[in-house]
């Protein structure tokens, strides 16, 4: 590297200027953005070396078991800025995510010491945790000797680091002070509105801001393009149907999947009236304005016709919605994002979120060794990289989204979606209640969706019906 140059990056390492400064200055140099980015994130890790010894376990090998995903391809991108920091080998194996998770359950069921940490979501790690699969994350992240200083575990945003944490009772608050923290939040998704501009503009109408207008917009969406259909949710027989936009919206109007009693018994929370008047208004917007074969649609099937200009719009994760508007995709550059709350009366969105975290399996051979690269794979200088350079968003560091550079980055190219995000995640969270029948019940309630879509059960009947069912399930299993 010449000298000057040199002494621009220290200058940004000193703090003396900020990164939009120092990345002018190396443009007009001649050096491209992307090698300007490679050259301060080498400076960076070289800069981590001075206040802790990263190479304690250097020499050592740790083995990853990841899903295939943009958050695997930026940790990869950055991966030789690990093994130089701390001497270390990583080796891994990556498997397509229709396959991921079993291959998950079977390593950790089986007591297998193969995989030293992986890719897992927050929700798993309600079977993970209790079954002494997984490692209490506290008794790394708190020990000074093990994790280094500027690691700062407080800049992780509050909502998504408490969904990570819980105490193994069912029905136990995600976060409380008795939580374990079964997971490392690594990237994470809100659940909003994205939309095709152009459509909602050539159709004359706004961007629904509650339940009521979405219902009525999607439908002159609908009516306005021949061969577009309205709004994409998910509607596939899974609890992934229940967790994105529908609980989303469910819980801005003050709703929740189960009551806890003083006792700690479980019961069905999903039968009341306000509940009933929500589900009808969803099951409606679906029937008038939803894709035909919607009962078929999982998080692919949402984001291709939105990319394609199938869909004017989805109410789905916003990560989702930014995926297609790039790549080959025939919409790009032609969507926008914005925050939604169901409720009219809300203050705010109260997104329920899906979290992409690490953990650490409890047969690792090394934990002391794999939580050295667990601090770097979630810490804000490996996290700055992705979300600047790489497709790794959203990031869940409070100090990348502070960043001006990633800002500009997204406001450039994504219309609306800084702003979607920065009004959006004070409410941000995991809204279901903790307990080990989750799958099954969340599965039932999609299953019950669909019945009332195709007007096989009345919205009233099937929510009635839908509690009894998950009562008798919550008592046969001692929660109830």
């Amino acid at each position: 590297m010449y000298e000057k140059e040199n002494d621009l990056i220290n200058a940004y390492m000193r703090g003396q200027m900020s990164r939009r400064s120092l990345l002018r200055g190396l443009a007009s140099m001649g050096v491209t953005a992307g090698t300007a980015a490679v050259l301060v994130n080498g400076a960076a890790t070289r800069a981590m070396a001075a206040d802790f010894d990263w190479k304690a376990h250097s020499g050592k090998s740790i083995k990853l078991l990841l899903n295939k995903h943009p958050y695997t391809d930026a940790m990869l991108a950055n991966l030789d800025n690990f093994k130089e920091l701390t001497g270390m080998e990583v080796t891994y194996d990556i498997f397509p995510e229709d396959v991921y998770f079993d291959k998950v359950t079977a390593s950790l069921s089986s007591q297998s010491s193969e995989y030293d940490a992986f890719m897992t979501g927050a929700y798993m790690t309600w079977t993970y945790g209790p079954a002494g699969w997984i490692v209490d994350h506290n008794e790394w992240i708190n020990d000074p000797s093990k994790t280094n200083p500027n690691y700062n575990w407080s800049d992780m945003l509050e909502g998504v680091r408490k969904s990570c944490a819980w105490n193994g009772r069912p029905g136990g608050a995600l976060g409380s002070d008795d939580a374990k923290q079964w997971c490392i939040p690594w990237g994470y998704e809100q659940n909003n509105l994205a939309y095709n501009s152009e459509m909602l503009e050539k159709a004359g109408v706004g961007v629904p801001s509650n339940i009521d207008q979405l219902v009525e917009i999607a439908a002159k969406l609908q009516a306005a393009h021949e061969g577009v259909y309205g709004i994409g949710v998910r509607g596939s027989r899974s609890w992934a149907t229940i967790h994105p936009g529908f609980l989303s919206g469910y819980a801005n109007f003050g709703q929740k999947d189960l009551n806890v009693a003083d006792d700690g018994k479980l019961s069905a929370a999903m039968n009341t009236e306000v509940s009933k008047d929500y589900h009808a208004k969803w099951v409606k917007m679906i029937q008038d304005s939803g894709a035909a074969d919607w009962s078929t649609h999982t998080w692919y099937q949402v984001g291709t016709d939105l990319g394609a200009g199938k869909s004017a719009m989805i109410y789905d994760a916003d990560i989702l919605g930014y995926f297609m508007n790039g790549g080959d995709n025939a919409m790009a550059g032609k969507l926008a994002y914005a925050p939604f709350s169901a409720n009219p009366e809300a203050a705010a969105p109260t997104p329920n979120i899906w979290i992409w975290s690490l953990a650490m399996s409890k047969f690792s051979k090394d934990l002391d060794a794999t939580w050295y690269f667990m601090q770097w794979a979630s810490g804000p200088e490996h996290g700055l990289f992705g979300a600047t350079q790489m497709d790794f968003v959203n990031p869940v560091r409070q100090s990348v989204w502070d960043d001006a550079g990633f800002r500009k980055r997204l406001s450039d190219s994504y219309p609306g979606y800084v702003e979607m995000h920065d009004v959006s995640a004070p409410g941000a969270k995991i809204h279901f209640t903790p307990q080990p029948l989750f799958f099954d019940l969340t599965t039932e309630w999609a299953a019950t969706l669909q019945k009332m879509v195709a007007k096989e059960v009345p919205v009233d009947e099937g929510l009635d019906q839908l509690a009894e069912s998950v009562n008798a399930q919550l008592k046969d299993a001692g929660l109830g």
